[in-house]
């Protein structure tokens, strides 16, 4: 996989030092020795060159830049000087160029390698290995489905959320590395062997969300249905109190709400949401619950409220958009012995548990199966 690392910044000067085994250091088609304990390069843009040094030695100016390791479990620490980032460890090889403004960094990661990395930033530590294999598969899925987001990039898949937050390689939890290796290949599909949109959130509050309620696209495989594993987890329910004279500003302003009827203006503060619903009140006023939940910064869109003084009392249940998995009630299952292919078909019912390789090999032999 070519991943872009800390694309979420524009970097101006690069430090990449040992952290274990050895580097090759290439910059176009020239090699400038092996990268050893207590050394480093620090690489610069200029305009559309890479300035290079090593220490304090400067080698010259490159269009590319690469690291690449001479023997397996190799890794290095990246520090950005400018802006100044929380130093990062990454495992494989890597390139460096510039795109004119900025230097473009793709870690060249061996998928395993990548997926751990990924689990542990999206999952953290502590948690039960049918948990983990969970993540992974999502993950891996993810990764192969759209791994040519950034193409136009010159990689794969960034390092950000909006593709999947790979923050290190995985350094703390061996957990994670062992179900990363024991479901190694394996991939969800759908019904005709598409590779499925493996969403997930951290608590759906006791019922997962219908896609369209969010995105206004429905998924068949993703359909809304209780779940009772996360309903006593720590972000199952929230509260929190809005001032009247705000909710009413953004209802008026934002979409015209009817003050001057007077059964409207009487109902304004006040909602029930016993199951998950797309539309605050009523769907003849035309207000998605998720314009409330970012405008007012909620948890989630499931929640009610009622008038209580000056304020609008908001009482909600979940933590996230509440589509495809629920983090904390899959936590929960693996808990109970439930395995990850029981857990991941609860969370995507009629979704298909597949080797990804294998999947490849018959989508040449059987009409109708398509891989995206």
């Amino acid at each position: 996989m070519r991943i872009g690392v800390l694309a979420g910044y524009s970097i101006k000067r690069l430090n990449i030092s040992y952290n274990q085994g050895s580097y090759s250091i290439f910059a176009d088609t020239s090699y400038f020795g092996s990268m050893l304990p207590n050394e480093f390069i620090e690489v610069i843009p200029s305009g559309n060159l890479v300035k290079l040094k090593k220490g304090t030695i400067e080698l010259g100016q490159f269009k590319k830049v690469q690291l690449i390791q001479n023997s397996t479990n190799t890794s290095v620490n990246l520090t950005s000087k400018t802006p100044v980032v929380k130093p990062r460890k990454y495992e494989d090889d890597f390139e460096i160029t510039s795109n004119g403004k900025d230097l473009v960094i793709v870690n060249l990661v061996e998928l395993n390698n990548y997926l751990a990395g990924v689990v542990e930033s999206e999952g953290g530590g502590g948690r039960h290995l049918e948990y983990y294999k969970v993540q992974a598969v999502m993950s891996r899925t993810y990764a192969l489905k759209y791994k040519e987001k950034h193409r136009k990039d010159g990689f794969d898949l960034c390092d950000k959320v909006h593709c999947q937050a790979y923050h290190s390689m995985m350094r703390y939890t061996p957990t994670i590395d062992t179900a990363v290796v024991h479901t190694s290949g394996i991939v969800m599909t759908d019904s005709i062997g598409k590779l499925v949109d493996a969403y997930f959130h951290a608590n759906c509050g006791g019922q997962t969300c219908e896609p369209q309620y969010i995105w206004n696209e429905s998924i068949p495989y993703l359909k809304s249905f209780k779940d009772t594993f996360c309903i006593y987890t720590k972000q199952a329910r929230w509260e929190v109190r809005i001032p009247k004279v705000k909710w009413k500003k953004f209802l008026i302003d934002k979409y015209n709400f009817p003050v001057g009827d007077s059964l409207s203006a009487s109902a304004m503060y006040s909602f029930e949401q016993t199951d998950r619903k797309a539309f605050y009140l009523h769907p003849v006023y035309g207000i998605p619950l998720r314009d409330l939940r970012e405008e007012f910064q909620l948890k989630s869109t499931y929640f009610s409220c009622y008038p209580e003084g000056e304020d609008v009392v908001v009482v909600g249940r979940g933590f996230g958009h509440g589509v495809g998995l629920c983090q904390e009630g899959a936590m929960k299952m693996a808990k109970y012995n439930f395995n990850y292919e029981q857990i991941l078909r609860f969370y995507f019912p009629g979704c298909m548990i597949f080797n990804y390789d294998l999947l490849k090999y018959f989508n040449t032999r059987i009409k109708g199966i398509q891989i995206y």
